[in-house]
């Protein structure tokens, strides 16, 4: 009895979603700026925490059976995830700017600086080969970036929401930028070395090792600016801590 009654007044609650086209919209382009972040993080995530530790306990002969196999399908999602998030992300960050002045400034402020920082973090990626120091240059590169953001785009009318997630979307381009101009590229050139290697024989050229490790960087690069690139955007509208 208890169950019919609970069924009856589930059946009874009133759904009112929003009939405006724009709120609408604004929740489409978030679910799908959500489903597409799982899947790119979630991946960046498993490369970093799982799949860099079993590469390197396994012998060439295994990893010539499971690269040629794993990577492409696993990076095949990578790449467009991140595609997806960050351009379902990027035109809802427009439809807020919208609401706001000088949105045309704003967004060329924020592309200006986003792309700006990312060839600066290209430039380190190729020319510091050690983490710890490629970790605390890239550290002021994104904070120089983040800092210029929020100086440059506060003004009347500017609020938390903009300025929060214009930083973390700065981030997110310079990850998606890492993603196609150095992981990609590099990883596709070792996919198909290794499925030589294990199907003709053909030796593995020696800039093999060269490549992977900078894709290595720029993996672990992106893999600690989701960090604050996802504080940034929870930020947007839970704390606020820029502007109105």
């Amino acid at each position: 009895m208890m169950e019919i009654q609970a069924l009856v007044l589930l059946l009874q609650v009133q759904i009112l979603p929003p009939s405006d086209v724009g709120s609408n919209l604004q929740m489409l382009l978030r679910w799908i700026h959500f489903l597409a972040g799982i899947t790119w993080i979630g991946l960046l995530y498993f490369f970093n925490l799982v799949n860099v530790p079993l590469m390197k306990a396994l012998d060439a002969p295994t990893k010539g059976k499971v690269i040629p196999q794993l990577m492409p399908r696993a990076l095949w999602w990578f790449r467009w995830g991140a595609v997806v998030t960050v351009l379902a992300g990027l035109i809802y960050y427009i439809l807020i700017l919208d609401a706001e002045p000088r949105m045309g400034r704003t967004l060329l402020i924020w592309a200006v600086l986003a792309v700006g920082a990312w060839a600066l973090d290209y430039l380190l990626l190729r020319t510091l080969n050690n983490g710890w120091a490629l970790a605390v240059a890239t550290l002021i590169v994104v904070g120089l970036m983040g800092h210029l953001m929020v100086y440059l785009n506060t003004h009347e009318g500017a609020s938390n929401r903009s300025l929060s997630i214009g930083v973390g979307g700065g981030i997110g381009m310079i990850m998606l930028l890492n993603v196609w101009g150095v992981i990609w590229p590099a990883q596709k050139r070792i996919i198909a070395w290794t499925k030589e290697n294990a199907e003709k024989g053909t030796a593995i050229p020696p800039e093999s090792a060269k490549l992977a490790r900078r894709a290595f960087l720029a993996s672990r690069t992106n893999f600690w600016l989701s960090i604050p690139m996802l504080f940034f955007m929870a930020a947007a509208s839970h704390y606020p801590m820029f502007g109105a």
